[in-house]
C-alpha cells in the first residue's frame, strides 16, 4: 500500500491509529516523531532513510515506510466502524482538552456513545473493588447528586466503587463515562454488560485507548488511570486500601494539578486508609455533594447550574450525618443501623419488641428503604445508605 493512499484517506485518526499499531514505537516516541516531521501525515510521507535517521528502531521505520502500519490501521478502523465505535485522535476537536495537558496523553481514544461528553466538565470517582456498604452507598449517592448538578461522572467500570458511581449517575439520569482497561468492545467485568448498556442509553460513553478486542491484562488498568484523572477537573476518592490502584490515580491527579477530594471513613477499616491519609495530606473532606460543588471553579459552576432534581434534593443528599426529620419509629430503627455493618431483621425485632410490633418494624423499614435512607442486603440484612 502506498503512503499516498494513506494520506488521501482524509482522516487524522488513520495516521494516529497507524502509529499506535507500529511495532517498537509507543506513545512517547510516536509524539516525538510527529513533532519531528511536523504532522502525523508527514510521518507517513517520509522516506525510510529519513525515518531511520530519527533514531527509531528499524522494525518501526520499515513498518511505516512499507505501509504495513497503514494497513493495520485500516483494518482496525473497519473493526471499529462495524461496532459503531468512533476513533478520536489528538488532532480531533473532540479530543479532551484537559487530557492533552498531561505528561503522556494517549494518541487516540476509542469511543462508544457520545464523544461530545469528552470535553464536558467531569469528576473522576475512584475507590476499592471491595467497598463496605457505607462506601458503595456514599459513592452511589454522591455520584447521583453530582450528576444531577450536570457534572459528568467518570469512572473505570470496575467492581465496587466504580460500579456504584456509574449506577449513581444513572439513577439521576445523568451522564457518565466509563474508561476501560480493555478494548471498548470487551466488557470487563462481564456482569457490568447491562450497566454499560444503561450508560449508553442515557447518552453516556465508554472509552479506551486500547485497540479493539484488547483483553483484560492486569497491566492495562494502572495505565488507564491517568485518563481518569487527566480528563477530570477533580478526583473523588471514596474507599481505598493502602496498596491499591486508587493511590495511583490520586497521585496522578496531584501531578496533573487536579483537585483531590476524599470521603472520610471508619479508622478501624482498612479501606479507610486511602481517603483518610489523603485528607491528612491536604485532600478536601467530602460529606455531601455541596462540599465538591463549592470548590469547583466558578466558570464550571456557571456552565452547569441545572435545576435541582428530586434525586439531589437536600433531604436525600449524601451525608455522613442522620436526618432528624423522620417519624419516631423510623428514627429509632435508623439509630440501630450502621453504614459499614449489616444488621439482620431478627436482631432488629429482638431489640425493638418492647417498643413496636413486627408489622410496625416492617412498615418503617419499607418507608426507610423507599426514601433511600437504608438499603436491604441479601438475607434480610439492612444497612444505612448514607
Amino acid at each position: 500500500m502506498s503512503t499516498t493512499s494513506l494520506v488521501t484517506a482524509g482522516t487524522h485518526a488513520l495516521e494516529w491509529v497507524a502509529l499506535t499499531l507500529t511495532p517498537g514505537l509507543g506513545p512517547t516516541k510516536s509524539r516525538k516523531l510527529v513533532e519531528h516531521f511536523g504532522t502525523a501525515d508527514a510521518v507517513f510521507l517520509a522516506p525510510l532513510t529519513a525515518l531511520e535517521a530519527t533514531g527509531i528502531q528499524a522494525v518501526s521505520a520499515q513498518a511505516i515506510a512499507t505501509g504495513k502500519s497503514a494497513e493495520l490501521a485500516r483494518e482496525e478502523l473497519a473493526r471499529a466502524a462495524e461496532q459503531s465505535v468512533s476513533v478520536v485522535s489528538m488532532e480531533d476537536p473532540l479530543y479532551p482538552t484537559q487530557l492533552k495537558e498531561i505528561y503522556d496523553p494517549p494518541l487516540v481514544l476509542y469511543v462508544r456513545g457520545d464523544a461530545g461528553l469528552l470535553n464536558r466538565p467531569g469528576i473522576a470517582m475512584v475507590g476499592t473493588r471491595h467497598p463496605t456498604p457505607y462506601g458503595s452507598g456514599m459513592a452511589e449517592r454522591l455520584a447521583c447528586d453530582l450528576a444531577a448538578q450536570g457534572l459528568v461522572i467518570i469512572s473505570g467500570m470496575a467492581r465496587g466503587v466504580d460500579t456504584a458511581s456509574h449506577r449513581g449517575a444513572i439513577s439521576a439520569k445523568g451522564k457518565t463515562v466509563a474508561v476501560f482497561g480493555t478494548g471498548v468492545d470487551v466488557i470487563y467485568p462481564k456482569e457490568n454488560s447491562r450497566l454499560s448498556e444503561q450508560i449508553l442509553s442515557l447518552g453516556g460513553a465508554l472509552i479506551s485507548e486500547f485497540s479493539m478486542g484488547t483483553f483484560a491484562a492486569p497491566q492495562n488498568f494502572p495505565i488507564r488511570n491517568r485518563i481518569l484523572s487527566g480528563m477530570s477537573i477533580a478526583v473523588l476518592v471514596v474507599e481505598a486500601a493502602e496498596y491499591s490502584g486508587t493511590r495511583i490515580t490520586a497521585r496522578l491527579a496531584l501531578e496533573q494539578n487536579r483537585d483531590v477530594f476524599a470521603v472520610p471513613g471508619n479508622v478501624t477499616n482498612k479501606n479507610s486508609w486511602g481517603p483518610n491519609t489523603l485528607i491528612k495530606q491536604g485532600a478536601k473532606l467530602v460529606a455531601t455533594w455541596e462540599d465538591v460543588w463549592e470548590d469547583l471553579p466558578s466558570e464550571v459552576r456557571l456552565t452547569l447550574a441545572p435545576p435541582v432534581s428530586p434525586e439531589s434534593s437536600a433531604s436525600s443528599s449524601a451525608s455522613l450525618f442522620p436526618d432528624d426529620g423522620l417519624p419516631p419509629h423510623e428514627k429509632r430503627i435508623l439509630s440501630l443501623l450502621k453504614a459499614d455493618e449489616a444488621t439482620h431483621i431478627d436482631e432488629l425485632i429482638e431489640k425493638l419488641e418492647s417498643e413496636m410490633s413486627s408489622s410496625e418494624i416492617f412498615a418503617a423499614l419499607f418507608e426507610l428503604e423507599l426514601n433511600s435512607k437504608i438499603r436491604q442486603m441479601p438475607g434480610k440484612n439492612f444497612v444505612k445508605s448514607f
